[in-house]
């Protein structure tokens, strides 16, 4: 019966937000919060049983494939939900203290959040090509929104940004989709795998449509314009899912599909360096960009621009230990930078502002979350006993084998850039004040909540350092064929 848990890791979060629509709960809507916690228990069950059995398919309404639709959990799979259960929960936890007296935006913010929640969890777990783009548009129409809960007018244009390349990467992606279902005759990831041809432009292209969408709705340089702006102006909240788990999303789908009927085409040596390149200049341009930021979300957006970069890196090397370090360092992103962006929303809503050059005199009244901030950083820099140590480790180690000097180099640079922007950063709320805080209103202290979900995060970033044994061991090896 462990199957049955596929379809209510999909529909409980799902059905949850539409309760809560319905409903019109506030910050502390019961339903809302009742919708998380079941949420997060299914997602926990869900992953220890694929920890004992290996694999997890649930055929919907008991139709096989070709005709029906199958959900597939793998070790992969298993990771991803374990990141959104456990970022999600304790960033609904931060939501509970940022939206308070707020109840119109929290409603929103929930059924949003919960239908988001249920759309990637169908992504992470759906086996055919057709279903993942419903999912994907799913996750766009959910996100979007969420954006525009800033209600400011650069909300509203970085919304529609946004909105426009999501659909051109939703249009690539279809065009991918349909050429190799006329190759093939069906969509199921494990059949593709079976019956794709091995060479021939038309392979080509439709891989080509398929990676260049992903790479749109990933924020890869160089479509990582829409990404800054989106990020760096939603709530807290919803800057931290949209760093941590959507963008994500996409670049899990390149690593699925490079795994599954996609490998041929995307392990030709300049189509893996093409994406590894890709990755080095997101890397670097995304650092750069993050030391000249003047607002601190705006630092935290950058900053994901660059730290999505590795996880591409993984495509020229492809052997286990850079499969491992490449999802290791999705877990780890995922979780610190979900804890960098509660933590800038814990001082924007102290001060009124998150101009990084006026946080002088803030060491004290916001030392926890400046010590979240620092502690998610750690992991951000690569630094030992991080989360994020242990995966650029992997990589390097990797790239060390194959003689790829240029990726041991990019990933060296990437994280002395990374300690550039962290450490402007600290080193201005650190300086002595010159005529008491800077603020644009009267302090309001966050909510402890707020304070703690965002350090709860960070100590996580760290403690991923010591848990990477049994977590790459529910990863386990790279699963070729699909599913």
């Amino acid at each position: 019966m462990s199957d049955a848990l596929l379809p209510l890791s999909v529909f409980v979060p799902l059905l949850a937000g539409v309760c809560v629509f319905l409903s019109g709960g506030g910050a502390r809507s019961p339903v809302a919060l009742s919708g998380v916690l079941l949420s997060l228990a299914i997602s926990l069950l869900l992953v220890m049983a694929v920890g004992s059995q290996g694999t997890l398919d649930h055929a919907l309404a008991g139709w096989e494939p070709p005709l029906g639709i199958r959900l597939h959990a793998d070790g992969l799979a298993a990771l991803m939900i374990l990141l959104t259960a456990v970022v999600g929960a304790l960033v609904s936890l931060h939501a509970v203290g940022q939206f308070a007296g707020k109840s119109e935006i929290a409603n929103r913010f929930w059924t949003l959040w919960l239908l988001l929640w249920g759309s990637l969890n169908a992504l992470f777990l759906s086996a055919d090509l057709f279903n993942v783009y419903v999912t994907l548009e799913l996750v766009t129409l959910a996100a979007i929104p969420l954006v525009l809960l800033a209600g400011s007018r650069q909300s509203v244009s970085a919304s529609l940004n946004y909105l426009l390349l999501a659909l051109f990467g939703s249009l690539l992606y279809l065009g991918g989709v349909a050429l190799i279902y006329g190759m093939t005759g069906t969509l199921d990831l494990q059949l593709i795998g079976e019956r794709l041809p091995a060479g021939g432009w038309p392979v080509g292209v439709a891989t080509a449509l398929i990676v260049a969408g992903l790479l749109v709705k990933a924020a890869i340089v160089p479509f990582h314009f829409w990404l800054p702006p989106a990020h760096g102006g939603a709530p807290a909240p919803v800057s931290a899912l949209l760093s941590a788990l959507v963008v994500k999303a996409a670049v899990y789908l390149l690593l699925r599909l490079w795994a599954g009927p996609l490998q041929l085409p995307l392990s030709a040596p300049w189509v893996a360096q093409l994406l590894g390149a890709l990755g080095a200049a997101a890397i670097i341009l995304g650092s750069i960009q993050a030391m000249r930021q003047p607002r601190l979300k705006l630092v935290v957006a950058y900053s994901t621009v660059a730290q999505l970069g590795y996880i591409l890196l993984f495509f020229p090397l492809a052997v286990a230990s850079a499969w491992q370090g490449a999802v290791y360092h999705g877990l780890a992103h995922g979780v610190a930078k979900a804890a960098l962006f509660l933590a800038a929303g814990n001082m924007l809503y102290h001060l009124g502002h998150d101009r990084v050059a006026e946080l002088r005199g803030m060491g004290r009244p916001l030392a926890l979350s400046l010590g979240a901030f620092a502690i998610a950083s750690v992991s951000i820099m690569g630094l030992p006993p991080s989360g994020g140590f242990i995966a650029k480790w992997l990589l390097l180690q990797s790239a060390l084998e194959q003689g790829l000097w240029w990726i041991v180099a990019t990933v060296l640079v990437g994280g002395l850039l990374a300690a550039g922007y962290v450490f402007r950063v600290m080193r201005y709320a650190f300086m002595e004040a010159h005529a008491g805080p800077s603020v644009d209103r009267a302090p309001t202290p966050a909510q402890p909540l707020m304070v703690w979900s965002a350090l709860t995060l960070a100590v996580l970033s760290i403690v991923l350092g010591f848990t990477a044994r049994p977590l790459l061991t529910l990863l386990g090896e790279i699963p070729l064929g699909g599913g």
